[in-house]
């Protein structure tokens, strides 16, 4: 039974605004239909800028690649309210502070109630941060309550674009659909952006490979560019990161289980080495994105000139040439790593500090999705127990099962946080285009679509598999 907690948001839940699950089979197509409207109306979203804005903002490019929001639009915010809400829901469940069964029906809607609450909160938190913080310059009290309830609305519509795809509408997760996107805008920004920034250069590497070609001039220098450029290491990483990170969702230790009452009927549970696929990645990496803003914010307020030692224990920093602030110290400076081999031949310690918070957090965040996720060895052993499989050689109850489980599923869950860690923080290291994290994030999302596509189209054209594939 839920706690007091999550039984104090049963009369709030009745108020959230809901997507109703289908009451009837959705079809292949039809879930296509309804992915590619979701990723759509978050794209025309994206694009909208927001009411009489002048100055279009921070540039924040660490965070909005990972919140999948676009600078001065609709989609400023992105999906940052809704997984920092999550965040802070399943570090309370995961640590006990509030009672919760995922098994539970009950628990699981009101789980559902408390985090549109919280995402619908910190959406009006964070759109304030951004007014009361000067984030578009000196806006009048009339923009300022406009936009305010601009970034209200779009918050909302994004959380129910996520919830129409979760339910059975679409495939997989609206939040990964929209990380994707963004991820993929930066890659072919960085790819083939025409946008000049020199004599004979451009933002896109291709393009000014290309012009360097045509003009006869070397081209050794744009395997590493100044100022933050896309350069051809940064291009040659990305590649080996996405078969790196395919190669990684393929390893599986798979256990032989048999149906109880089907003699015959043998099939092997798969336990993924990235068991927890790439949930830890997006939480330790919205954690750091929120440091990232929030020390942003504070400094631009009330420590402009790095004065104050506490403010400064967050972070300090200092204007570029672009006019933008960039990070120099406190916490801000270890949790945002350096972005390139030049930054991190520059300060090793940093780029030692950021490996070890980041695989740090994600191991955290793994362990803490097993009972959270209900992906620990006790839920698993259930679920199997009570679709009818065991395993060969042991009782038919769910103890033995689990005390197999056991063995695999917390080692694998923790080696596979921290090379998801290892993977996000060196990939950065190398420039790679959409960040680490970004690209972690996109090769699993792929994966992962790539897999339900198949089995929606497997159960689609045969029926009779859709028990066998959960459907």
């Amino acid at each position: 039974m839920a706690g007091k907690f999550l039984r104090a948001f049963k009369p709030i839940s009745r108020f959230m605004p809901e997507i109703k699950a289908p009451e009837r089979k959705v079809g292949f197509n039809e879930k296509i239909f309804w992915t590619i409207l979701a990723l759509a109306l978050y794209l025309v979203m994206a694009e909208i800028p927001l009411y009489n804005i002048q100055s279009p903002g921070w540039e924040l490019s660490y965070l909005r690649i990972i919140f999948a929001s676009n600078r001065g639009t609709l989609m400023e915010l992105g999906i940052g309210p809704i997984v920092t809400a999550g965040i802070i829901l399943q570090l309370l469940g995961g640590s006990g502070i509030i009672e919760l069964d995922m098994s539970n029906p009950e628990d699981r809607g009101l789980f559902t109630g408390a985090s549109k609450f919280f995402s619908i909160v910190l959406t009006g938190v964070q759109a304030s941060a951004y007014l009361i913080g000067g984030v578009y310059g000196n806006l009048n009290p009339i923009t300022s309550i406009i936009v305010f309830l601009e970034l209200l609305a779009a918050g909302v519509i994004v959380m129910l674009l996520d919830e129409m795809v979760q339910k059975g509408w679409g495939f997989g997760s609206g939040i990964s659909l929209f990380i994707m996107a963004g991820v993929a805008q930066v890659i072919l920004w960085n790819s083939f952006s025409p946008a000049p920034i020199g004599p004979g250069e451009s933002v896109g590497i291709f393009v000014t490979l290309g012009q360097r070609l045509m003009g006869g001039g070397s081209v050794t220098d744009l395997f590493i560019r100044p100022q933050g450029y896309p350069g051809l290491l940064g291009f040659i990483a990305t590649l080996i990161v996405f078969f790196i990170v395919i190669y990684a969702e393929g390893v599986r230790v798979e256990l032989p289980i048999s149906h109880a009452d089907y003699r015959g009927f043998r099939s092997r549970y798969p336990i993924k080495l990235l068991y927890v696929s790439n949930l830890p990645v997006i939480f330790a990496s919205a954690l750091f994105a929120n440091v990232y803003f929030f020390a942003q914010l504070f400094w631009s307020q009330w420590n402009r000139n790095n004065e104050n030692f506490w403010l400064n224990l967050i972070g300090t920093f200092t204007i570029d040439s672009k006019g933008q602030p960039q990070p120099t110290g406190g916490l801000v400076h270890y949790v945002i790593g350096p972005r390139s081999l030049i930054e991190v031949q520059a300060d090793p310690v940093r780029a030692v500090v950021f490996v070890l918070i980041m695989v740090s957090f994600c191991v955290i965040f793994s362990l803490t999705w097993l009972e959270v996720g209900g992906l620990g060895p006790k839920a698993v052993a259930e679920q199997l127990v009570d679709s009818g499989m065991h395993i060969p050689g042991y009782r038919r109850s769910s103890k033995p099962i689990e005390l197999v489980l056991k063995r695999y599923i917390p080692p694998v869950t923790i080696l596979g946080g921290i090379i998801v860690g290892v993977i996000a923080a060196f990939a950065d290291f190398f420039g790679v285009f959409g960040s680490g994290m970004g690209i972690l994030l996109s090769v699993g999302i792929i994966y992962q679509y790539y897999q339900l596509l198949l089995q929606e189209r497997a159960a689609e054209m045969f029926p009779a598999f859709r028990r066998v594939l959960g459907g």
